[in-house]
């Protein structure tokens, strides 16, 4: 999928159906000349039905659909016929997907399991047809109940990707590179800051034809917690991850604390990733002779609280190692 079709964040206006009207009608016929009510209830009105479908990865197919309608519940009848209900609308969305109301931006519900529906806009209940008011004291009941109205709203879905690795890192980090290289993805890649700007999934093939996902998130930087740069646009993203891989480039002026500013963001945006499994892997480390990588192993024993590898996704090494610290971490 290209980084163009990748779409995260659409708003629209759904609207349930009107429940249609309970008949007032009165039977009649040629040798029945007060045969009593018989009016029909009105059917109900169509839902608005959100439903989980794990073969979607995206909400591109919403992205021009901002206006989703359900049919209305037609009237009821003479002989006691009841009107149908109206046509339910179903949106689908992909795994991962918060539906929260925008006026008050409150989470309505999350979708993460396929084939969950949750009723987004629910229809109006059908009015009773005048045999339900018939009594002793009122034996032809001239009136019937009108439908309720349907329900409306504006809302928007927010998809935060579901994957086990979320890849954490400041811009250029390699980030892109490492996912190209574990994975079959093929994100873009190139030499500058915010290569990255919409997240990318690919599947880590491990022994025994087992596998897991891995999601490459664009480049955080310092204030994003507060919206700066790309801020919340992508950090929801990493809410879903069970491990988050901190990749901090070998060259690094500062490994622990870019560590630490990293860590600072996530804890600012919500303090619950704090709980998740980390680890740290040091990107581009070809560039080290085996003296400084000594060297910076007797220091990153003493100031990093988290495992940690040398990695190099050019040269290819230290990824199997990656794969098993990953692995062990995702199950168990």
């Amino acid at each position: 999928m290209t980084e163009g079709n990748f779409v995260d964040y659409v708003k629209m206006y759904v609207s349930s159906g009107n429940g249609g009207k309970g008949s007032a009608h009165l039977h009649r016929e040629k040798y029945v000349a007060k045969g009593g009510p018989d009016g029909g209830d009105g059917g109900r009105g169509g839902h608005v039905i959100v439903r989980g479908n794990q073969n979607l990865w995206t909400l591109l197919h919403l992205k021009f659909k901002k206006h989703i309608k359900a049919g209305h519940g037609e009237h009821g009848g003479s002989a006691r016929s009841f009107g149908a209900d109206g046509e339910d609308a179903y949106i689908e969305v992909p795994l991962g997907t918060v539906v929260r109301d925008t006026d008050t931006n409150d989470i309505l519900f999350e979708i993460t399991e396929d084939g969950e529906e949750k009723i987004l806009a629910k229809g109006g209940k059908g009015g009773l047809g005048n045999w339900h008011f018939k009594s002793s004291t009122n034996q032809t009941p001239r009136y019937a109940q009108p439908g309720i109205l349907m329900e409306e709203k504006y809302v928007t879905m927010e998809l935060k990707v579901l994957a086990d690795v979320g890849l954490v890192g400041f811009p250029n980090a390699g980030k892109s590179t490492l996912l190209s290289v574990m994975t079959s993805a093929k994100p873009k890649i190139a030499d500058y800051e915010f290569t990255t700007l919409k997240p990318n999934l690919g599947i880590v093939k491990y022994h025994d034809f087992q596998t897991f996902v891995m999601a490459d998130i664009p480049g955080i930087i310092e204030g994003a917690a507060e919206g700066k740069g790309l801020g919340h646009y992508f950090l929801r993203h990493i809410e879903r991850n069970s491990v988050l891989l901190f990749l901090i480039p070998a060259d690094a002026k500062d490994i622990k604390k870019q560590y630490e500013i990293l860590l600072d963001e996530l804890r600012r945006y919500n303090p619950e990733m704090l709980d998740k499994e980390r680890i740290i892997a040091i990107s581009k480390s070809d560039m080290l002779d085996e003296e400084l990588k000594t060297e910076l192993k007797v220091q990153l024993d003493k100031e990093l609280p988290i495992p940690y590898l040398f990695i190099s996704s050019v040269a290819q090494q230290g990824l199997t190692q990656l794969k098993d610290m990953l692995w062990n971490m995702l199950n168990g």
